[in-house]
């Protein structure tokens, strides 16, 4: 026998009484499984929470239309497997005193800091006739909710805060008619959410603010907010030309007062995304009902925002 038929007997010999000593031989290494996509914002989902919201009818705070309107949100998700956390105050109004509740579902992320994304959930108050507020209040309402869903699993840096503000509407039918300095009769929700941060000494902590409000009339334009923070504006209008929504995105201004402007004043980089010049027709009257809205639009905020968001971690990050 030669040299080389000397070792290669001697490895089978080998490897004979490794299998006889009782180690199997290694099975081959499965495929890895390909990470299950992300889910993409359903237009469809979100449209379907809505009609839940308008079917409930007005739901102004206080009343018992929020207080079932708070707990569909809280039903859907809880399914999710979310939990949701109430901020709950009471605060004299030019109605009395009322009982406000926020709602506020929070997904940590590994860095410090937030970024919130919010809106509110209720709608103004009339008595001349029922106003079911179906985009203002309940676009916005139904909105985050099929957010939620979407966000929950994705990778994040920073802590994504979902928040459906309570008592963005005044009492009194014009948004300053009854006012006064230091306690304005509207976003109560907005403002009572910065003052706990606040007290907290968590100010900082919050890094930008999201704000959804008006966003399901058909044909909606979203023009940018003058005085939101110009960082947020480049990121998510620039987004939305991306992805072909520029018609909808335009990039002209409009000034308008909403619940960003607390976060604002308080120093926190903040962002409104509404269609209010667009739907005014139909704002704070009868006619803010379900015909007037399509899930197109609620759904192109949704893709927008979703893919808006690594882009504001990104800036964060680099700050």
């Amino acid at each position: 026998m030669s040299v080389k038929l000397s070792v290669i007997a001697g490895v089978l010999v080998a490897a004979a009484g490794t299998l006889r000593a009782g180690a199997p031989p290694r099975a081959p290494e499965p495929p890895a499984a390909a990470p299950a996509q992300a889910p993409a914002f359903d237009a469809a989902r979100a449209w379907t929470h809505l009609e839940q919201l308008v079917e409930i009818g007005p739901r102004p705070a206080g009343s018992p239309g929020i207080r079932q309107t708070r707990a569909y949100i809280t039903r859907q998700l809880s399914d999710m497997g979310l939990t949701v956390q109430e901020q709950a105050f009471t605060q004299a109004t030019p109605r009395g005193d009322i009982e406000f509740v926020n709602l506020v579902v929070r997904l940590e992320g590994r860095r410090p800091g937030k970024i919130l994304l919010t809106g509110h959930y209720d709608t103004k108050p009339f008595e001349e006739f029922a106003f079911v507020g179906a985009n203002d209040g309940g676009s916005s309402g139904a909105f985050l909710i099929e957010l939620a869903r979407v966000l929950k699993d994705r990778p994040r840096e920073f802590t994504w805060e979902l928040v459906w503000f309570d008592g963005e509407e005044a009492f009194c039918f014009d948004w300053y008619e009854c006012g006064k300095p230091g306690a304005p009769d509207n976003t109560y929700g907005s403002r009572h959410y910065v003052r706990a941060a606040r007290d907290a000494g968590a100010l900082d902590q919050l890094r930008a603010m999201i704000l959804v409000d008006m966003i399901g009339g058909r044909g909606a334009r979203f023009q940018r907010e003058s005085e939101s923070t110009d960082w947020l504006k480049d990121i998510i209008w620039g987004t939305a030309h991306e992805l072909g929504h520029a018609a909808m995105f335009p990039n002209t201004e409009t000034p308008i007062t909403d619940d960003h402007y607390p976060f604002l004043e308080a120093g926190v980089d903040a962002v409104d995304i509404i269609d209010l010049d667009g739907y005014m027709p139909w704002w704070h009257t009868a006619g803010d009902t379900m015909d007037k809205l399509s899930a197109q639009s609620m759904g192109a905020v949704g893709e927008v925002l979703v893919a808006s968001l690594p882009k504001i971690e990104a800036h964060l990050r680099a700050q």
